[in-house]
């Protein structure tokens, strides 16, 4: 699959923009990885080597306290996946991450992205660009959890992020909204 990303340099361009140059030698330096449904990016336990970019299909970011899977997150097309605490402070992960459908992913590993940095004063400025925009969105997305009710989130859910509807099991966004399934299909029913 080494061939061009089809998204990522506009998904990065969202961001912050990259000259030319820069971009091909953050492109160049991604490896591709294929994972099957169920595959595990990450296991808790282990320390995260990686950074991730989802050319195409979905994982899940969940708890499993050894009696049930707590989900904290789910990513598609378009977006970057990893453990940042994990990969930045060489500690185990305290968390899953797994492939909920078949996906093509670009990734890079850790030293290479601080070989990247030390390379290209650009690319440094961008990764730390990149992780602004990694904590405002976790910032974003832990207010949404604490803050509404889980008639609140599934009404959020309809208008924000139809695609969790479509591609997210009711079992894995009752857990994500921190209900029942039998509440959430209550809640649907009402709605």
């Amino acid at each position: 699959m080494k061939s061009t990303p089809q998204y990522l340099p506009e998904s990065l361009s969202h961001i912050a923009p990259l000259a030319p140059d820069a971009m091909t030698l953050l492109l160049e330096s991604a490896q591709t990885e294929m994972v099957k449904k169920g595959d595990y990016l990450l296991h808790e336990g282990q320390q995260c080597q990686y950074i991730w970019f989802i050319e195409s299909g979905a994982c899940r970011a969940f708890y499993d306290n050894g009696t049930r899977e707590t989900n904290t997150d789910f990513f598609f097309e378009n977006t970057f996946v990893t453990n940042m605490n994990s990969l930045r402070n060489s500690i185990s992960s305290d968390y899953n991450i797994q492939a909920m459908e078949a996906a093509a992913l670009w990734r890079w590993h850790k030293k290479t992205i601080f070989h990247l940095y030390e390379l290209s004063p650009e690319i440094a400025a961008f990764g730390r660009q990149w992780l602004e925009y990694l904590l405002i969105e976790q910032e974003k997305h832990t207010s949404w959890l604490k803050k509404f009710t889980p008639e609140e989130k599934y009404k959020s859910i309809l208008n924000d992020a139809p695609q969790l509807l479509q591609r997210v099991s009711l079992t894995h966004l009752s857990s994500y909204l921190g209900i029942s399934r039998e509440t959430l299909s209550r809640i649907r029913r009402r709605l």
